[in-house]
């Protein structure tokens, strides 16, 4: 009966060791950062509302099409309940997006591009927005990176003009 347990114990070890090992290959998984989930976060300056005035400002410089600023504290006022500062912008230009989606069409859940801008508990405000290192990871695009690379770019100069003085 022991050695019957033994066995046992050991297949659920070795089971358990090759489903972690399968989970660390997958795609989007190996490599990232948890705490942060592909996403980027950069300290504000700027209160939530001037942190995206600023932002927005870039977009409309850029000649970017924002089809939505949904401010997430203000709905949920109209619900009679709380949130701190929240705010959450979605963006995109279909000459960037479309060749994204060329390489593969499951990259259009994640488009398009989305900013969020947020008071935290210590009153600091924060923009974030998804790693695109991330979705080229998690969407395995290939044939993509001068997109990539580019928008990473763009999306890190918006971040550092809305947030630093």
């Amino acid at each position: 009966m022991k050695t019957f347990r033994k066995c046992v114990s050991l297949v659920l070890a070795i089971a358990s060791l090759c489903w972690l090992m399968a989970w660390i290959s997958l795609p989007g998984v190996a490599g990232m950062d948890n705490a942060s989930n592909g996403l980027i976060q950069m300290p504000s300056q700027f209160d939530v509302a001037e942190t995206g005035d600023r932002f927005e400002a870039l977009l409309q410089e850029r000649m970017l099409t924002l089809f939505s600023r949904i401010d997430h504290a203000q709905n949920a006022a109209s619900v009679n309940q709380q949130l701190r500062d929240t705010q959450l912008f979605i963006f995109g230009n279909p000459n960037v997006g479309t060749p994204l989606m060329q390489c593969d069409q499951t990259v259009a859940i994640d488009l398009p591009q989305k900013v969020l801008i947020w008071q935290d508990e210590s009153d600091q405000v924060w923009l974030a927005y998804n790693d695109p290192q991330y979705l080229m990871e998690r969407h395995q695009l290939t044939g993509c990176e001068p997109v990539i690379e580019r928008v990473s770019q763009v999306l890190n100069g918006f971040a550092v003009a809305a947030t630093q003085g």
